[in-house]
């Protein structure tokens, strides 16, 4: 309630432009590392997996797989903003590649800025840093460095990498066990697995989430904190362990939908490919 009246009904959308530019690629990096891990494991094409499921173990490991190519892809992209810094060719027609990276980073620093920053005013008002995602991303590299923009890094490979294993495996089971043997799940199906998976996923990764965006917003409110684990010792002390529980509520109710709506795109697009 505060953030509408505050901001309006904007306020909710905050952060969202960036994000909607780099989600096709998030996502088809996640599925198709998945995707393709599976089928080198099991040497079973999708469409004959409904006779021929795969065991939980190749399950898991395409899931590591994939949290892991989609980190490496995180970067590979801070890599090349290193090596372009360095070599001073910072050029526009890599800023593709650049932006995917720092995305995260941008939503939760336009996220946590209380002030409506489409409302002008001389001064901009009080604790309004940023007048958009642009603004936001040039601000943070020249006051805070290259490395600035990725804020936070080994905290989301600590969240994503061990969440993927149990996005994948939890979808599976939940669509075998409804299932019958030889048959291919319904719809209804994987939307609920889907759906369950999502919200399985963030229950693991809340915790990493919390010291993830604590990382990010790192000196911008007074607090700065030395790494992950002095973060994690910090947010303990000050706070309980109830703190990595913070967002776990709007995190699932969030889930549910995005990843039920997910996995059924990602199934009909496969029986179209394949």
């Amino acid at each position: 309630m505060r953030t509408y009246r505050n901001e309006t009904v904007r306020g909710f959308f905050k952060g969202m432009s960036f994000p909607l530019l780099s989600v096709a690629v998030a996502n088809s990096v996640i599925f198709g590392a998945y995707s393709n891990a599976l089928l080198y494991l099991t040497a079973t094409h999708h469409r004959d997996r409904s006779t021929n499921p795969p065991s939980y173990a190749h399950i898991l490991t395409a899931g590591c797989f994939s949290g892991l190519m989609q980190e490496a892809a995180n970067t590979f992209c801070r890599c090349l903003v290193l090596e372009m810094k360095s070599s001073r060719r910072l050029a526009m027609s890599n800023s593709e590649a650049v932006v995917l990276a720092p995305v995260d980073l941008i939503k939760v620093r336009l996220q946590n800025q209380t002030h409506p920053y489409w409302l002008r005013s001389p001064a901009m008002g009080p604790g309004a840093h940023y007048r958009g995602p642009l603004h936001c991303g040039v601000s943070i590299f020249r006051k805070e460095g290259v490395l600035g923009l990725f804020r936070g890094t080994w905290a989301l490979v600590l969240r994503d990498t061990p969440t993927m294993p149990v996005y994948f495996l939890t979808y599976v089971s939940l669509c075998q066990a409804v299932t019958a043997q030889g048959r291919e799940p319904g719809p209804i199906t994987v939307l609920v697995a889907g759906g369950c998976a999502g919200t399985a996923s963030w229950a693991l990764a809340t915790p990493m989430d919390v010291i993830k965006a604590r990382l990010q917003m790192d000196g911008m409110k007074g607090v700065s904190y030395r790494g992950v684990l002095d973060c994690i010792h910090t947010s303990i002390w000050h706070e309980g362990p109830q703190v990595f529980l913070k967002g776990l509520s709007l995190n699932s109710i969030r889930a549910f939908p995005v990843n039920a709506v997910t996995f059924l795109s990602y199934e009909n697009i496969l029986k179209l490919l394949c």
